[in-house]
């Protein structure tokens, strides 16, 4: 930390403009957001996604917002709000801009989402896999979709994609809360602590802040370590057992929250429990057991069913590393723009890990002081070998990893922190020099002269230093924060539904009886669980590649017979959209002269109908009658 004793006074008369000073980059950094999504055209995204699309102003004053708030956190001399400020402002243009540019909610999980969250208001209760399928697995899993389902009943609104396309925002302000605490427990020093928050918003590029379970269950999460970190142990007699009571109800209900929401963050919350107890950095083992008490209990119970289904893939894959981090077919970033914002997420997570080695050797006293998050960063390594998780635990891993690898990251960029005591004694033996130095003042002389001059000679490299300290850095932090743009909005060719393949869907979905059946190539298009308890589904391209290559074949000829057997009055559907072919494209499925050889097919097929049609897609319906196929 900074002495400001030794800063130079600001004048009373100029005092109200330089505590404003701070607010004009962010001001001119939020102008230029706004004139960027005013002249920001999403209507033909390419490969890059949102990141060719942007105006240059948006770069701009990205930049700005950046070099802003550096210089401000750096100077104690500005109030605490103003990090604080530049960090909402951050949150602002890397998680609001999308929610204005595009018309309709991003992801295609977002919308599953959202037609669990209707399912539970249409049908008032929980379903097993008998009713709904493999959707069973949501209603067993229910927290998160009970909880919005009872938003959309207080706020009126129709359903939860009137508001899920704010969700990342909203999420990613709630974590503001808990990784403050968290931090804070660590160092008084506000630097260290708003560097560690502003790297944690730029490099969280995984996407999980989406409208999902996992964005509220990692809040929790993180919840849960600022009250075992901050409020466990070092408390004695009846009435420290009675706050240690307190505190153990408040983790509890945190707890179950996540274990009724989400089905991976109990077990990151219990290895990160279960390490910091090991290493005796908290000696209370009561979070830990009510944590596996309540996960344990809630397992073998309400989620038995799908544990149950599970568990054979869920034994083969432990132990099974290489397996586990694989990507596997069609999740493989192909072309150009696919791989190039690839490689920008790798970068940006690999540069804060760098960062945060460093941290880690650069600052000694912080290595003993925050142990605890040393050791939060590195808990959830061991989960590479429990389970893939569907191909994303490398995504999950790196996330819950985050909180911890920000702050050392942070502590590489920034002077040495040193203790308070430390800092205490410091400016003491600062004051007691400069007494000593008034004491011994006397005439002027050529000696004393001539000491003064070594001293300035003294101090220019020392002002060098402080030069490097202050505008080496920033360049980082600037990289940093502009890589986060492509490494989150890269694949938004694959994420964004425009208006027409929305109303071409639910067109689809208005006219399908029940017990119909909907073919599509994947199921990356909005609604695409709509109906699910009475509409069935069947994605070609997460079938056996032996198939894909049979449909390559015949198309029109294959889909038919696999289409066939649907039960009156249930009709069966074929849909392709620019989102399935967007998502087929740039993860290394099918191409998209592949795709379109396939949509001629079935057009010319006498076995298909053509049922709606716009620039976003298709839709084919197939005849009960027999015909020739080609």
């Amino acid at each position: 930390m900074t002495d400001p004793s030794g800063l130079p006074p600001v004048r009373p008369g100029r005092r109200g403009l330089a505590a404003a000073r701070p607010g004009v980059p962010l001001l001119a950094a939020l102008v230029l957001w706004g004139y960027a999504v005013r002249h920001t055209d999403v209507s033909r995204l390419d490969d890059f996604g949102l990141v060719t699309a942007l105006h240059p102003g948006f770069w701009a004053g990205l930049a700005v917002l950046t070099a802003g708030f550096w210089f401000t956190v750096r100077d104690p001399r500005r109030p605490g709000g103003w990090p604080a400020a530049y960090v909402l402002g951050l949150l602002v243009m890397e998680r609001a801009t999308q929610a204005v540019l595009y018309p309709t909610p991003l992801y295609a999980w977002a919308w599953k989402h959202d037609a669990v969250v209707g399912h539970l208001l249409t049908d008032g209760g929980l379903q097993g896999a008998d009713r709904v399928g493999d959707m069973a697995v949501y209603d067993q899993w229910p927290g998160f979709f009970a909880a919005q389902a009872a938003l959309v009943r207080l706020l009126g609104v129709e359903s939860a994609a009137m508001y899920m396309a704010w969700w990342p925002l909203v999420s990613s302000l709630m974590l503001l809360l808990p990784l403050l605490l968290v931090y804070r427990t660590f160092t008084e020093d506000r630097r260290l602590t708003w560097t560690a928050v502003w790297l944690f918003c730029a490099a969280n590029w995984v996407g999980q802040d989406y409208f999902s379970p996992q964005s509220v269950a990692f809040v929790l999460h993180l919840g849960v370590l600022a009250v075992v970190l901050r409020r466990y142990g070092g408390y004695g007699g009846a009435r420290g057992r009675q706050r240690q009571a307190l505190w153990t109800v408040v983790t509890s209900a945190l707890v179950t929250a996540i274990v009724i929401s989400h089905q991976l963050t109990p077990g990151m919350l219990a290895v990160s429990l279960l390490a910091l107890c090991l290493v005796r950095r908290c000696r209370d083992w009561v979070p830990l057991v009510s944590t596996v008490v309540i996960f344990l209990a809630w397992c073998l119970t309400a989620a038995l069913p799908f544990l149950s289904a599970a568990m054979p893939d869920m034994i083969r894959s432990v132990g099974d590393v290489g397996g586990n981090v694989a990507t596997g077919y069609g999740a493989t970033p192909t072309g150009t723009g696919a791989v190039a914002t690839s490689w920008a997420a790798r970068l940006l997570s690999g540069t804060v890990l760098l960062l945060a080695v460093a941290g880690v050797w650069r600052q000694r006293v912080l290595r003993r002081r925050a142990m605890p998050l040393l050791v939060i960063a590195a808990a959830p390594l061991p989960m590479f070998a429990a389970s893939s998780y569907g191909s994303e635990m490398i995504f999950r891993v790196l996330m819950f990893m985050l909180p911890g690898v920000a702050f050392f990251a942070a502590a590489a960029l920034l002077p040495k922190v040193r203790t308070l005591a430390a800092e205490a004694e410091a400016e003491n033996a600062a004051g007691a020099a400069a007494r000593a130095g008034a004491a011994d003042a006397g005439p002027a002389t050529d000696a004393g002269a001539g000491a003064r001059a070594r001293g300035a000679r003294a101090r220019a490299p020392a002002a060098a230093r402080l030069r490097i300290g202050v505008w080496g850095p920033l360049p980082v932090l600037l990289a940093g924060t502009l890589a986060f743009v492509p490494s989150y909005s890269g694949k938004d060719r694959i994420n964004y539904f425009p208006p027409a393949e929305v109303a071409l869907v639910q067109q689809l979905f208005d006219g399908a009886p029940g017990g119909s059946l909907i073919v599509a190539a994947n199921r990356n298009y909005p609604l695409a669980h709509e109906s699910y308890g009475t509409i069935d589904h069947y994605w070609f391209l997460d079938d056996a590649r032996r198939h894909v290559d049979e449909i390559l074949r015949a198309p029109a000829a294959t889909l038919a017979r696999d289409m066939s057997g649907v039960e009156r009055p249930g009709r069966a559907y074929f849909l392709l959209t620019q989102g399935q072919s967007a998502n087929s494209e740039m993860n290394g499925q099918l191409t998209a002269d592949q795709l379109d050889r396939v949509r001629k097919s079935v057009a010319a097929s006498p076995r298909f109908r053509l049922v709606a049609e716009n620039d976003a897609g298709v839709v084919y319906e197939l005849r009960r009658e027999g015909g020739a196929e080609r």
